[in-house]
């Protein structure tokens, strides 16, 4: 309870009053999160969000598979799509209360202010991007991957020493530049490419020889964006640290406990795991790639 200091210049019987009146029983305030109470604001007026009624989510355009649908993140298909919409639906908003913004990946994690309350888009978590920005906890554990054509000199390479000569493709502002770096050691510095779509014409044309990102952007890029495309495996990110995506938020929000708890609640209650089974099951037949 709010107090405020009083100069009291009155007689000594007013004091007595407003003594009698301190010590009175005050009414209490049960609403979880109201002000005051030292809980986040979680309900869906809270001061906290870009706007009251509203959750407004952000992600990239396009928006590829198996993350999304059609570039429509909207429909609730594909898995990040659904993870947001499951948290929503946690959080107290219905499908028709959530707006969708596009925020391209470069930009999320820059400082300053956010047009959204937060950003799902194959984020990782690091300590440096969290100096800018909050992070919930972890939504989804990602293998990098390597992607090649049938055919290529490293289509059957069966290790990481394997693809040391290879000429490699990352996309701009992702981690997996720093893991081709860490875990590869390539032979050469990876090529930088702008969006995934530069990344696979690259490959095409011969300008490079492997595709590295996450696991199942792999998949779809295998599925839908090449004609012979050949995953050759996976491996671990930073010399077997998981790479953890995080829903991304402004830094210091009031909001980034409640999507802890919307996320600590579709973990426990099984949901997550069902989501990632429907949207990403085909990652586990993959062959792990070892030093």
């Amino acid at each position: 309870m709010s107090r405020t200091r009083i100069t009291l210049a009155a007689s000594a019987a007013a004091v007595v009053v407003l003594a009698a009146a301190a010590c009175a029983p005050q009414p209490q305030t049960t609403t979880p999160g109201a002000a005051g109470s030292g809980a986040p604001d979680c309900t869906t007026g809270s001061k906290s969000l870009h706007q009251s009624g509203r959750l407004t989510i952000a992600t990239d355009s396009p928006a590829y598979e198996p993350w999304f649908d059609s570039n429509t993140p909207s429909n609730g298909k594909g898995f990040e799509s659904a993870v947001a919409y499951a948290v929503a639906d946690k959080l107290g908003f219905g499908k028709d209360q959530v707006t969708w913004v596009v925020e391209p990946f470069a930009h999320a994690y820059a400082p300053g202010a956010k047009s959204y309350d937060f950003d799902i888009n194959q984020i990782s978590i690091t300590p440096q991007r969290a100096k800018a920005v909050d992070f919930s906890t972890s939504y989804y554990t990602a293998n990098q991957a390597v992607l090649t054509l049938d055919g290529s000199a490293f289509a059957k390479a069966d290790s990481l020493s394997a693809l040391k000569d290879a000429k490699i493709g990352v996309q701009v502002a992702t981690t997996s530049y720093q893991a081709v770096l860490d875990q590869l050691k390539p032979s050469r510095k990876p090529s930088v490419f702008n969006t995934t779509k530069d990344e696979v014409t690259a490959l095409t044309n011969g300008q490079i020889d492997a595709i590295v990102t996450d696991l199942p952007t792999v998949f779809y890029l295998a599925g839908a964006e090449l004609d012979h495309g050949k995953i050759v495996g996976q491996f671990g990110y930073a010399g077997g640290d998981p790479e953890e995506f995080g829903l991304l938020l402004p830094k210091n929000s009031g909001f980034t406990p409640c999507v802890n708890q919307a996320l600590d609640s579709l973990k426990a209650d099984g949901t997550l795991a069902e989501l990632t089974r429907k949207w990403l099951s085909a990652s586990a037949s993959v062959p792990e790639l070892k030093p």
